[in-house]
C-alpha cells in the first residue's frame, strides 16, 4: 500500500538460478513495454504460472519469437487477459497509470461517498440503491440515507445502456432523481439530491463501534468495511473501548468488506481470538517456481500480540464471534473467517461470501530493481519506466489456515441464511437492523421474536465496488527474504 513504505522492503531475490535469462528476452521497440513487463512479471509471480501455456519458462527459444508474441495484442489490458490470464482466474486487475491504483489500495480515491447497488428491471430500466455512506464525504453532507432509492441521474431514467456513463463516468458531479418503492414498484418521488467527487478522499473503514447492553449481556459490535493497514491503530483502539465496556460476544459486520491487508487480518484476528503468537494464523502457498525456494518460517503468520507500531493488541479473547456477510464479503473478509475457524466458533449471519481465496501483489516496472523484479516499493516511485505506467495485481498465492485448508472458491455459506431485504435495509448499527438482530438474537437466545421474512432481496448485479482500480484484494504486505533456486 502506498502510504505504509515498509510494505515490500526486505524482499530479495537471486535471479541467476531461473531456468531463463530475462536479459535474453527484451523487445526490440519501446511500444512493447508495457507487454514485455507484463509478461515477465507473470511468468515468475504468478500463482498459475506452471499452468498458463505462454508463460512457460522455455516458452520462447528467441528474441524474435518473443518480440512477435508480445506485439499479438496491441492493447496491454487485451494482452493480459488473452494471453497471459488462467482461465480461472477471476480477480487479477490492472491499471494504465499505477498512482491512481496505489492511492486506491490505501483508501485514497475520487470519491462522493456513497455506495450504492444496481438492480435491473424486466424492461431493461436499473434502480439504485444507498447501501451506506461513508462518514465526512460529500454524500454524507447530503439528504441522502441508507435504504433510499435512485432511477435517474440529471434527469435521465437509468437503463442498462446509459447507467456507466451517468454513475461511472468522468463527471465529477451528478445529480440524483430519487424513488419511493410502493407495492414494489419504483416510483420517482420529485427529490433530487446532488453529489460531487472529491479527488484524494481517504476512507476511514471504522464506520461504527457500539456496545448493546441486553439483559445483562455486553456485546460489541464492529462495522468495519476495508482491511486497510493504515488504520490498524486506530481498530486497536476500537477494540480497547470494546474490552473496556466487558464486551463477552462480538458481531463484526463485513457485509460489503472487499478485503485488503493480510497483515491487518492478522491483527484482527489476534483483537478477537487471543494474542498467543505460537498459534499458526495462515500459510502460504506459491507457485512451484517460488514455494521450492522457502521454509517453513518464511510462509507461516502467526497470531500477533503487538500491531506493527508496536502497540500491545487489545484482544477479547473469545471463544465464538459473529460475522455479517453478503456475496460482496470478499478476500480478507473471507480470509478472517478461514485463519479463525480452527480456533473458535465462527457463526456467519447473512448471504455467502464471494470466494477469493488467493492473495496478490502489487506490479510496476521498475527496470533497476535488483531485488524483487517488479514488485511495487513506494521508495522507487522515481524509478519506475516513464514509458510505462501500468500496475499490475496479479493473484500470486492463497493462504491456508492451520489445518491446510483453503478450498473456498464457491464463498463460505453462512449458519444462519439472511438476505438483506430491499424493503427493509434497516440502518447500519441499529439493533433492528435484520442481519443485527438476527445476530443478537442468537447471541442471547432471545429468538422468536420478530419476523425476518425477506420480502425482496438485494440482488444487485453491479455496484461502486465493481467500477474501482481493484474491486476485490487481499494484498500481501510482509517482508519477504527469497533465493531462487
Amino acid at each position: 500500500m502506498k502510504k505504509n513504505v515498509a510494505l515490500f522492503l526486505g524482499i530479495l531475490f537471486l535471479l541467476t538460478g531461473c531456468s531463463k535469462d530475462d536479459d535474453n528476452f527484451n523487445p526490440t521497440s519501446s511500444d512493447l513495454a508495457t507487454q514485455d513487463f507484463m509478461w515477465k512479471s507473470m511468468n515468475l509471480w504468478y500463482f498459475w504460472q506452471d499452468d498458463v501455456e505462454n508463460l512457460a519458462d522455455d516458452r520462447f527459444s528467441t528474441n524474435e519469437e518473443y518480440t512477435e508474441f508480445l506485439r499479438s495484442e496491441t492493447d496491454p489490458g487485451a494482452f493480459f487477459d488473452n494471453r497471459l490470464r488462467y482461465f480461472e482466474d477471476r480477480f487479477s486487475t490492472y491499471a494504465s497509470d499505477y498512482n491512481e491504483f496505489t492511492d486506491f489500495l490505501s483508501g485514497v480515491s475520487r470519491s462522493n461517498g456513497l455506495s450504492f447497488g444496481l438492480i435491473g428491471l424486466d424492461n431493461d430500466d436499473v434502480v439504485g440503491y444507498v447501501r451506506y455512506v461513508t462518514p465526512n464525504s460529500d454524500a454524507a453532507s447530503k439528504d441522502i440515507f441508507r435504504g433510499e432509492f435512485f432511477t435517474g441521474v440529471d434527469g435521465q431514467t437509468l437503463n442498462l445502456n446509459n447507467y456507466i456513463d451517468l454513475l461511472f463516468g468522468e463527471n465529477d458531479t451528478y445529480t440524483l432523481n430519487m424513488a419511493d418503492l410502493v407495492n414494489d414498484t419504483f416510483t420517482p418521488n420529485g427529490k433530487e439530491v446532488t453529489l460531487t467527487k472529491i479527488e484524494g478522499f481517504q476512507e476511514n473503514p471504522i464506520f461504527i463501534v457500539k456496545t448493546f447492553d441486553i439483559s445483562g449481556q455486553k456485546i460489541g459490535y464492529i462495522y468495519y468495511n476495508r482491511f486497510l493497514n493504515e488504520f490498524d491503530e486506530e481498530l486497536n483502539t476500537a477494540f480497547g473501548q470494546l474490552k473496556a465496556q466487558g464486551v463477552t460476544d462480538l458481531v463484526l459486520d463485513l457485509r460489503y468488506n472487499p478485503g485488503g491487508s493480510v497483515n491487518t487480518t492478522r491483527l484482527l484476528a489476534s483483537m478477537i481470538y487471543g494474542t498467543n503468537t505460537s498459534d499458526l494464523f495462515i500459510k502460504q502457498r506459491w507457485n512451484p517456481k517460488i514455494q521450492a525456494s522457502f521454509d517453513a518460517s518464511q510462509i507461516e503468520d502467526y497470531f500477533a500480540d503487538r500491531t506493527g507500531a508496536g502497540t500491545p493488541i487489545n484482544t477479547l479473547n473469545l471463544s465464538r464471534v459473529y460475522i455479517l456477510t453478503t456475496g460482496r464479503s470478499a478476500s480478507a473478509s473471507e480470509l478472517i473467517i478461514n485463519g479463525l475457524d480452527p480456533y473458535m466458533d465462527v457463526i456467519q449471519v447473512g448471504t455467502t461470501t464471494t470466494g477469493k481465496n488467493e492473495f496478490s501483489l502489487t506490479m510496476v516496472d521498475d527496470p533497476g530493481r535488483s531485488g524483487a523484479p517488479y514488485v511495487y516499493t513506494p521508495t522507487r516511485e522515481s524509478f519506475i519506466n516513464a514509458e510505462n505506467l501500468w500496475a499490475l495485481q496479479p493473484l500470486v498465492g492463497r493462504n491456508e489456515n492451520s489445518v491446510g485448508f483453503s478450498d473456498y472458491t464457491n464463498g463460505f455459506i453462512p449458519e444462519i441464511e439472511l438476505a438483506e431485504d430491499l424493503a427493509n435495509l434497516g440502518i447500519l448499527g441499529d439493533p433492528n437492523e435484520p442481519l443485527l438482530a438476527r445476530a443478537l438474537e442468537e447471541i442471547t437466545g432471545l429468538s422468536g421474536k420478530r419476523d425476518f421474512t425477506v420480502r425482496l432481496p438485494a440482488r444487485p448485479f453491479t455496484d461502486t465496488d465493481d467500477f474501482t482500480p481493484v474491486k476485490d484484494r487481499m494484498i500481501l504486505d510482509k517482508p519477504i527474504d527469497l533465493t531462487i533456486k
